[in-house]
């Protein structure tokens, strides 16, 4: 792997994303919030309905790594039917080194469900584990052998208050968000996303399907550009973006 910007040299997946202290850029208001996306080239964020399909392993290693880095990993319901998630990080050597560097064994599941219609089957409920999911529905899950709280919001969940109630309450500090493309969207127009990383795969998908965004109201919104990396294996450039502070 290259890094191209800010300055040429080698990189790898580790020394890009191990030394990120995304937990001390933490407010004191709301967990520091960070997305990861794949997209193709046309700006496609799925491949028959998956993103796995999109990125490679290297892709993947970038994704995992990130989940070490944070507290929390939020997921919208959608994301969570496609994919089907098992524990967020499946890797007992990197388990460890989280507990190392003193974060807990595993990052907390977040799930933003509307209607609470969710694949209860999959492996991150039928394991261990625990998960806290903001909905407006009035509906009660099902027993699970994970840990399942549910936190209910009127109307429809409010991601601020949500943030809020996980900063104070659960002490995030750091957030992942890995979609999809709707709660990725209601995030920035909360202006409470403060980077992204893009993995900008070589590939044409064509068709109809979600990309980074859906449904976020047209205006400009600047980004930064913090640093771009080249995998010359697989094509992939993955880039890191961060969102200027809301000014005025």
């Amino acid at each position: 792997m290259q890094r191209l910007l800010p300055e040429r040299g080698p990189a790898s997946v580790e020394e890009a994303i191990g030394g990120l202290d995304l937990i001390g850029l933490a407010r004191d208001e709301r967990p520091y919030v960070v997305t990861n996306f794949v997209l193709s080239l046309d700006g496609r964020a799925t491949l028959a309905g998956r993103s796995g399909p999109l990125g490679s392993d290297v892709d993947t290693r970038m994704l995992v790594e990130l989940r070490t880095r944070v507290d929390a990993v939020m997921i919208g319901a959608g994301t969570m039917r496609a994919e089907r998630y098992g524990r967020i990080v499946p890797s007992q050597e990197r388990r460890e080194r989280r507990e190392r560097e003193g974060l807990a064994h595993d990052p907390l599941a977040v799930l933003v469900s509307g209607r609470l219609d969710l694949p209860w089957d999959a492996p991150l409920f039928t394991e261990s584990g625990h998960v806290l999911i903001f909905t407006s529905s009035e509906a009660e899950p099902p027993e699970t052998a994970a840990t399942v709280r549910v936190e209910r919001h009127p109307g429809a969940v409010d991601l601020r208050r949500a943030l809020a109630t996980l900063r104070r309450e659960r002490g995030v500090r750091a957030l992942l968000c890995e979609g999809g493309p709707a709660l990725h969207a209601q995030l920035i127009e909360a202006g409470v996303v403060d980077e992204l990383f893009v993995t900008h795969a070589p590939k044409l998908v064509g068709g109809e399907g979600p990309r980074l965004v859906t449904g976020l109201p047209e205006r400009e919104r600047p980004v930064e550009l913090a640093w771009l990396l080249h995998e010359p294996d697989t094509g992939e450039l993955f880039a890191r973006y961060r969102i200027p502070p809301a000014t005025g």
